[in-house]
């Protein structure tokens, strides 16, 4: 397992939390992979044992619910991870130096807390760079610094997971 990696700290993490990164070239153009990375619809089938609720297509203040555990995508109960999208800006275009398109997913409990970013940079017009980040502290009494390194090593595998069913679903 990878050791967690100190990640730049914004308002909705504690200083301190360490988290995930993965970054992977992808075989599609900066545009079609941030809106499919980026709409929660299409996490159900890319993240292991987890079903998942949104209101609606991703926008700034978009609420996603994705609950997970064994059977959780068949109805049973689960882990909940309740999100709102607080930044969503598309990437500039396809052309290598183009603004990149950012997502962030603030999490709001009840067990998992922080954010999640995914960033998606065009390489050229038919490939990009994605790069989703997991900073994930758990509630309660511990601290956010030591329930983070708890976490980070199965969000490092299960992004590892995600980011590979992605870009073979979006090289199609």
């Amino acid at each position: 397992m990878p050791t967690p990696t100190p990640l730049a700290t914004g308002p909705a993490v504690p200083a301190g939390v360490t988290g995930a990164r993965v970054t992977r070239r992808f075989p599609a153009p900066a545009r079609t992979a941030f809106a499919a990375l980026t709409d929660a619809r299409n996490h159900a089938r890319w993240v292991p044992q987890t079903r998942v609720r949104t209101d609606g297509p991703p926008r700034r203040g978009s609420v996603v619910e994705a609950v997970s555990g064994p059977f959780a995508r068949f109805g049973a109960p689960g882990l909940p991870d309740r999100m709102t999208i607080t930044r969503y800006e598309r990437p500039g275009g396809e052309a290598a130096g183009a603004a990149p398109g950012v997502a962030v997913f603030a999490k709001h409990g009840p067990l998992l807390l922080g954010e999640a970013t995914i960033r998606v940079e065009p390489v050229d017009d038919a490939s990009c760079l994605v790069t989703w980040e997991e900073r994930v502290p758990l509630a309660g009494p511990l601290p956010g610094a030591l329930t983070s390194r708890l976490t980070a090593p199965a969000l490092a595998l299960m992004l590892r997971v995600v980011l590979a069913r992605a870009a073979r679903e979006l090289a199609v």
